[in-house]
């Protein structure tokens, strides 16, 4: 509670208070979950190498089951609510589905927790798959190149992420200008007397949430391509496959604190406004809904909406996905080649070259004794 109620003392002083004190909060609650990840993986490899890892990672996705219902609980509230508000259901009614739905943030913010610390062991173990298959004995990021895709891999949550944010608020726009028409062509909606025409605003959003992810995808599925492929043999002291390394990591450190900063951030700006529904003592004086503080909570809220719900948990996907594309292409830009059970032409060279050797002796031996 003390992080929310920090937020809600802040917006006492307007909107951009506000703003700051959810994203100072949202950084520092990387800090905790950081050091135990960090933990975990050094347990966890010093009992079992990176099998242990492997199997830590699959530990955390043993809790899938529960992770769904606390994830599934939150927007139920929701809608709950909405539904009540749009009933025009008693008030009480109302305060009690907001109770549940602050609960609702709270848990989903664990939940997310969790799904991002899987993602990130994940992507532990399908790195070190990744590794052992490309033939690498190193990843030296003394390297330039390598140094340089870890600085890459480092950006592409914050450029994927920015997309994500970017969709939101250009279909937030759209649908503004969906209502207002609305509003404005159908007379009596605001008495009641007329029915809105709901299915156009939920087009809005479904197109929106298919087309807007159309890059933010690509980037994903071909970012691990473009620098294991298009360095293939550029640079003659760094493969292709240790770029391609270090832009792995790069990818997994920058997306897990982008994940666990945007999810607590937004889960936080939305109990701050909630917390105004009963009333809260800010200085002395209790501000309820409606207030100026209220005002700026709910500039906080709008904020993190795409942070916990659209940017925050896509960054588990992006994660995962980009070690998987360069788990499938590491065969491909390996720096060895890879041991099969067939003999090779080598082996069967070696071979032979014995056998002449034993035909030389034996003739040799056959000249002493014919000259004896």
């Amino acid at each position: 509670k003390k992080p929310v109620n920090s937020i809600v003392q802040q917006s006492a002083t307007g909107h951009a208070t506000n703003i700051i004190a959810g994203l100072a909060m949202g950084m520092q609650s990387t800090v905790i979950p950081t050091l135990i990840l960090a933990c975990g993986i050094i347990a966890s490899y010093a009992f079992a190498g990176l099998y242990g890892v492997a199997i830590a990672a699959a530990g955390m996705m043993a809790t899938t089951a529960m992770q769904l219902a606390i994830d599934a609980f939150g927007p139920i509230a929701d809608n709950a609510g909405g539904i009540a508000e749009m009933s025009q259901l008693p008030s009480e009614v109302r305060g009690r589905t907001d109770k549940l739905d602050a609960v609702g943030n709270t848990t989903a913010a664990t939940g997310k927790g969790f799904a991002i610390a899987s993602a990130a062991l994940t992507a532990l173990a399908l790195f070190a798959a990744f590794v052992g298959i490309a033939g690498i004995d190193s990843i030296d990021i003394y390297k330039a190149p390598v140094l340089a895709m870890l600085f890459v891999g480092g950006m592409i949550p914050f450029i994927f992420s920015s997309l994500a944010i970017a969709a939101v608020g250009r279909a937030a726009m759209a649908m503004v200008h969906e209502v207002r028409r609305q509003f404005k062509e159908i007379p009596g909606i605001m008495e009641y007397k007329a029915t809105p025409e709901y299915e156009k605003c939920v087009a809005i959003s479904t197109e929106a949430s298919i087309r807007e992810m159309l890059l933010p995808g690509a980037i994903a599925l071909l970012s691990p391509v473009i620098v294991g492929f298009g360095f293939k043999g550029v640079f003659p002291n760094a493969s292709s496959a240790e770029m391609l390394g270090g832009f792995l990591a790069g990818v997994t450190v920058s997306g897990v604190l982008m994940g666990i900063f945007q999810n607590n951030a937004g889960g936080a700006w939305d109990n701050a406004k909630k917390s105004f529904e009963e009333g809260v003592d800010i200085n002395g004086t209790m501000e309820y809904k409606g207030s100026e503080a209220h005002k700026a909570s709910v500039t906080g809220d709008t904020v993190g909406d795409p942070f916990k719900d659209t940017s925050g948990p896509s960054m588990n996907i992006l994660i995962k996905l980009t070690s998987i594309v360069a788990l499938i292409i590491a065969p491909h830009i390996a720096v060895h080649e890879i041991p099969t059970h067939e003999p090779v032409e080598s082996n069967e060279t070696v071979g032979t070259e014995v056998h002449v050797d034993d035909v030389n002796v034996v003739a040799e031996e056959a000249v002493v004794v014919d000259n004896f």
